[in-house]
């Protein structure tokens, strides 16, 4: 990619906030050398691992990173046959710790078959290796004894000579003998060997070897004749230790050396890793999202924010390359056209690096062969260039270079010479660019600009507006309107006299009238189609609720049909089993009576029959409860809601503008089509859950993953733990650190006590190598 115009628009800057993101040295190299591709398969790749990333962070925290170091010198000396010092071993076990910690970590979390997932073969942990190493090496740097037998056996017996020296040496600093003799009763080293201070003029007094002097000269370091032996085999001792400790180390580098070729390959890609997460943090940051990638040269942005802007930033709507290739912007000074020409440039570099962009989702960026730009005042005072002169050197490079798959962005057109010339010039270098077949963005003041787009194929206007009233720009792009000057109107808000004003109006061309004329026309049919799509959307938008309505009483109708039909047929067949009841019972009788009896047993029916026929007439429908219903598009967080399909209920944490809905069930969050739910309560507001899901995303903003107690009682560090991690657990926070410290031990055995019943902890475990040691515990949270 064209190194001048990644400068033109600050990419470098881009580069710089994402490598505040990273957690080591690698990661963050990888972020300031990041380049745009121009290869659609490479960009679609780099775009797939930060959305995984991100779809990661979102559900499980970061990648855990923790005590991994930049190792890739220790391992080439290893390498080489070198001997390692304990420091670059401890930095070798702490990174083989963090490359344990990442690869369980996207084991359990990555999907199968993402990049994450197959960077994750790729860590070697080398478990023995680190066991080997923390045998050998303390947290301090210091060789431990259980390096080897050899090593535990020689510092024993310099364990045992030192207490025969202290012995002897408290012996004589006790004695009443040597009291006047002693400038003070202490032991101390002096070139590694015990000593006692004596006074300068009892030099005599203490037979032994002097083996320095205080500055003021008033005392000696004199070392006893008594323990000038057994110093001598201590010193004896100390050199057998230094050559075993060497061996312990050659050892261990000779291990490292063996697998420094693998480890090399896995550490580089714990620097993919850790730059990959850091792209997922920047998207987060920036609100962005994944463009989606063409090759047919189409650009549509979609309330794309420059990311390089604070404060509030008016986004910007843009799309080139389907019904024309060129975009010529016109405007006021700060209006915007040149913010809008580096936002074009900068979120199609971050899209073809693999960046989420900020915008909106269904943005469309394509993937271009080379991005050129020409932007700002590149005059020269060294090369004796002009503004004018250095802007055409630039364009004269860039026609030389680009080809069809170009994007060319080009600030204020021919400027800095004779407006005549400069406008006929403009004209012709946007021909050569479309002609050319690239896709070509450009800023311009010249009017005869907005003619020629208006009556070129394939070029298309757009401006930046101006508000009359306050007299200052909105920022805002309009495609398919050219800019007016506005000069006359303004003048006249600011109190120009009119006469002024008609006598200038006197010097304009009929040209320039009939191009003013037309985008007046241009701005009035704007205006018309405006409020013409906006009646139309208001009516569709009612026709739709008249529409959802009916829908919504036919379904009800429907739905009271079936309830009567079957309420119908089950009395049906309760009155059909009484009557044939009735009619066993009535048989029996009329066979056993005489003939009179019949007779009065057919009239006592008949009137029972009656009776029962006017009972059924008299009976009033039964009005069934209406179920309760909102409209879809009424439904706002917080509404209780039925998951036809799943047969649960939950509640709407939020809405998406692609008609799903996000819905917590339980435990879970689930994405479903609104139209596979049904509002369970008649009336709900925004407030309830909406407040949970924001308490929520606050605490996860404001909550860290550790927690330091260093320096409170055990009565204050365990409060501060409950509180702690009820506010870590509604964070969604899986693990956290509470650091205690080392000390006397007493507030750690507290706060394991507490974790050990604690309902809200999982599991916890002292940490490792890089996390603290046994001054730190580490919770899972569950």
């Amino acid at each position: 990619m064209d190194q001048k115009t990644l400068r033109i628009l600050e990419f470098h800057k881009v580069r710089e906030q994402l490598a505040a993101h990273t957690a080591f040295t690698l990661g963050r190299e990888r972020a300031l050398w990041l380049e745009p591709s121009a290869d659609a398969d490479i960009v679609e790749l780099r775009q797939d691992e930060t959305a995984e990333a991100l779809d990661l962070i979102n559900r499980q925290g970061g990648l855990p990173l923790g005590g991994v170091r930049d190792i890739r010198r220790s391992l080439r000396k290893a390498d080489m046959g070198a001997i390692l010092s304990p420091e670059d071993l401890l930095e070798i076990a702490s990174t083989l710790y963090g490359t344990g910690e990442a690869r369980r970590f996207l084991f359990a979390n990555a999907d199968e078959g993402s990049q994450l997932k197959l960077l994750a073969d790729r860590l070697e942990p080398a478990l023995s290796l680190r066991e080997q190493i923390e045998k050998c090496v303390g947290d301090d740097g210091e060789i431990l004894d259980s390096a080897s037998e050899a090593l535990r056996s020689i510092r024993n017996r310099m364990r045992s000579l030192q207490g025969r020296i202290r012995e002897k040496l408290d012996s004589i600093i006790h004695s009443a003998r040597y009291q006047k003799v002693l400038q003070d009763p202490i032991v101390t080293l002096r070139n590694r060997r015990y000593v006692v201070p004596v006074k300068t003029e009892f030099k005599g007094q203490l037979p032994g070897i002097v083996h320095d002097q205080s500055g003021s000269g008033a005392t000696l370091f004199v070392e006893p004749a008594a323990v000038v032996e057994i110093n001598n085999q201590l010193r004896q001792l100390e050199g057998e230790e230094a050559e075993e400790i060497e061996r312990i180390l050659r050892q261990l580098s000779i291990a490292v050396g063996n697998k420094a070729k693998e480890l090399l390959v896995s550490v580089e890609t714990l620097g993919r890793l850790d730059f990959i997460f850091a792209k997922a943090y920047f998207a987060a940051s920036q609100k962005a999202t994944r463009p989606r990638l063409r090759t047919d040269g189409y650009l549509d942005i979609r309330e794309g924010r420059h990311p390089l802007l604070k404060g509030k930033v008016v986004p910007l709507d843009l799309w080139l390359g389907r019904d024309f290739t060129t975009l010529v912007i016109t405007g006021p000074n700060t209006g915007g056209k040149t913010v809008a020409l580096k936002t074009v440039g900068l979120l199609t570099l971050m899209a073809q690096s693999g960046l989420h962009i900020p915008a909106l989702e269904g943005t469309e960026v394509n993937v271009f062969s080379h991005v050129y730009a020409d932007i700002g005042d590149e005059q020269s005072i060294e090369q004796n260039l002009s503004t004018f002169s250095s802007h055409m050197a630039n364009i004269v490079r860039i026609m030389e270079e680009a080809d069809d798959g170009s994007l060319i962005l080009l600030d204020e057109l021919g400027a800095g010479t004779d407006p005549t010339e400069g406008a006929t010039l403009a004209m012709a270098l946007l021909q050569w660019f479309h002609k050319r077949g690239c896709r070509t963005v450009a800023t311009t003041h010249y009017s005869e600009l907005k003619a020629f787009a208006y009556m070129t194929e394939g070029l298309e206007n757009a401006s930046v507006q101006f508000d009359i009233e306050t007299l200052r720009p909105t920022f805002k792009l309009e495609i398919g309107l050219p800019g007016r000057s506005n000069a006359f109107a303004i003048a006249s808000r600011l109190g120009l006299r009119d006469e002024v004003i008609e006598l200038a109006r006197a010097h304009l061309t009929q040209d320039d009238i009939r191009v003013d004329d037309m985008i007046q026309n241009m701005e009035e049919n704007r205006r018309k189609a405006i409020h013409e799509r906006t009646v139309a959307e208001r009516l569709r938008v009612e026709i739709e609720a008249v529409r959802d309505d009916y829908e919504k009483r036919l379904a009800k109708l429907e739905e009271s049909r079936e309830t009567i039909l079957a309420a119908a047929r089950q009395e049906a067949a309760e009155l059909l089993s009484i009557a044939k009841s009735e009619a066993d019972q009535l048989l029996g009788q009329l066979r056993s009576a005489e003939r009179l009896e019949r007779e009065a047993i057919a009239r006592d029916v008949r009137a029972s029959l009656e009776d029962k026929r006017d009972a059924l007439i008299d009976v009033q429908p039964v009005k069934t409860r209406e179920p309760v219903r909102v409209q879809l598009d009424k439904m706002v967080p917080g509404t209780p809601v039925y998951l036809n399909k799943l047969k649960q209920e939950g509640r709407i944490l939020d809405l998406t503008t692609s008609g799903e809905a996000l819905v917590q069930v339980g435990p879970l969050r689930v994405n479903l089509p609104v139209e596979e739910l049904s509002v369970t309560e008649e009336k709900r507001t925004a407030t309830g859950l909406g407040g949970n899901v924001s308490l929520q995303s606050n605490k996860a903003a404001q909550i860290s993953s550790e927690l330091d107690l260093r320096g409170m009682t055990v009565q204050e560090a365990k409060d501060r733990v409950d509180k702690y991690l009820d506010d870590a657990l509604l964070a969604g926070l899986s693990r956290c650190r509470i650091i205690h410290g080392k000390g006397t031990g007493a507030l750690r055995s507290a706060i394991r006590s507490q974790l050990e019943a604690h309902p809200l902890v999982k599991a916890y475990r002292l940490g490792g190598p890089g996390e603290g040691g046994d001054g730190v515990t580490v919770a899972e949270l569950g």
